[in-house]
């Protein structure tokens, strides 16, 4: 029985990549978010680092971190070693089939006791022959004719040999949308850093703008007071962010393969790219016929069927052929060619049971892979409407914050005219700094998850390396 990738590579792609971004803004604390642990031992959130630290950091694109992980991720490794080894079971497989062939040699010095064999001697005539030598070089060949067993194994093995390789295309898929979620989550956390450190600036300013106008008695000093408290809120909020950037990096780092402690830059905003052009019924056509693990599900059905033969098999008769040819005698000098050549029909009557054991083990791992497939053909209809569903609702989403951030940074402005002016108090510039940083929160949530929406409908089409540069707006 085969197995396919583990379980956690299909937890990983229903859910490592759609970890959703927080609508509010961060709180201004150590706490910070976290990848599951049952995720972080995923081998798909390892790789293989390559090289040496440089002591300047390098630029890195988010097609340049999906191509490093397609090389140095311990997921995907581990997947291609899974073809390597089901090479060796098809040829281990194979071998029932192909000609075996050995050669020997071999000089013995020997006395034989002729009566031990049943040599009637008449009366006198001592037993014992010898000593004597004999010499034997010899080559053996051995070739199955017909054995059903042995066919229907073979085209399992073939199976699972296209099963383990359309396990290899789900792993660079899975790869593709590992790498690029967490290149998008460190842009949004880059982002956040950024308005982070604007809004720390307008915090500075206003506290310098209220210090100002109390010194010129227009206000009174709970409104310095209320700056500088927001103040300290926005330093607070600028560590936290910072610190999940580096964080995140990190991660970022360990799944592309790059060498500890390699600094590099994030060279791309988040990218935008329009909604892809395509209906739900074209999607879940092309998902059907293009879903790797969907493809290799099917084979493993036809690897389970070709079991149940073979298991069935073991009831028929087989044919052999065995042959041998050599030299003789009792010196290599004085040796003479022989052969042998020899038929074999092997008819199988009764093996206690153990035939009949094997059908009932294949017939249940047919039914297995059966189940798999048919649930499986479900999910990639659940996978593909809920790909929908996210697109059409991050793109509201996406449309809706960036008006509202607008708006917020408006309001902003207009708070700070109007405590200027002296006809508000800065409680409503502080309100309007928790919109603006809400606003850009928001914004900052939306885009991120308008671009993992497309990352996973081009997962879920099963062509997540081709269509990631489309979906992910390329280089620019």
């Amino acid at each position: 029985m085969k197995f396919a990738l583990p379980a956690a590579v299909f937890l990983l792609s229903s859910a490592v990549a759609i970890a959703p971004v927080n609508a509010q803004a961060p709180a201004p604390s150590s706490g910070t978010s976290r990848t599951p642990s049952s995720l972080q031992t995923s081998p798909f959130f390892g790789g293989v680092p390559t090289g040496t630290a440089t002591a300047q950091p390098i630029p890195l694109t988010i097609l340049d971190a999906i191509t490093r992980s397609l090389e140095h991720n311990l997921g995907l490794l581990n997947a291609e070693e899974g073809v390597a080894h089901a090479h060796g079971s098809k040829w281990t497989a194979l071998a029932d089939l192909l000609p075996n062939v050995g050669g020997r040699v071999s000089e013995n010095r020997q006395k034989v006791n002729l009566a031990a064999f049943g040599f009637p001697l008449p009366p006198g005539v001592p037993p014992l022959v010898g000593p004597f030598n004999v010499f034997d070089a010899r080559v053996n060949l051995s070739q199955t004719i017909f054995d059903l067993r042995a066919i229907n194994a073979s085209r399992a093995e073939d199976h699972y040999l296209a099963a383990a390789e359309l396990n290899v295309k789900t792993a660079r898929d899975l790869v593709v949308l590992v790498s690029a979620n967490l290149y998008l989550q460190s842009l949004a956390a880059a982002a956040r850093v950024q308005s982070a450190q604007a809004q720390l600036q307008t915090a500075q300013a206003i506290f310098d703008q209220a210090t100002r106008l109390k010194e010129s008695g227009i206000v009174a000093g709970i409104e310095v007071l209320r700056a500088e408290v927001q103040l300290g809120t926005d330093k607070q909020r600028v560590t936290a962010v910072e610190n999940e950037l580096q964080k995140t990096k990190l991660q970022l780092a360990r799944v592309i393969g790059l060498p500890p402690g390699q600094a590099f830059t994030l060279s791309e905003d988040i990218p935008f790219a329009p909604f892809p052009e395509i209906t739900l019924e074209q999607a879940l056509e092309r998902a059907y016929k293009s879903r790797p693990d969907y493809l290799a599900a099917q084979e493993r059905v036809a690897a389970a069927e070709s079991e149940r033969s073979a298991a069935a098999g073991e009831w028929l008769p087989s044919l052999k052929v065995n042959a041998d040819y050599g030299r003789i005698g009792l010196t290599p000098a004085d040796s003479e060619a022989t052969y042998s050549l020899a038929g074999v029909l092997s008819i199988p009557i009764f093996n206690g049971g153990r035939t009949k054991g094997r059908i009932i083990q294949a017939d249940s791992d047919l039914r297995a892979r059966q189940s798999e497939l048919a649930d499986l053909k479900a999910g990639i209809d659940y996978d593909i409407r809920s790909a929908f569903l996210d697109l059409n609702s991050s793109t509201e989403q996406l449309e809706v914050a960036t008006r509202s951030r607008d708006l917020a940074g408006q309001q902003l402005t207009q708070a700070r005219d109007r405590f200027a002016a002296g006809v508000a108090s800065n409680i409503e510039v502080v309100q309007a700094q928790e919109a603006v940083a809400t606003a850009s929160e928001q914004y900052i949530g939306a885009l991120y998850s308008f671009n993992v929406a497309k990352a996973l409908l081009a997962r879920d089409l099963g062509v997540a390396e081709d269509m990631a540069r489309q979906f992910l707006g390329g280089v620019r």
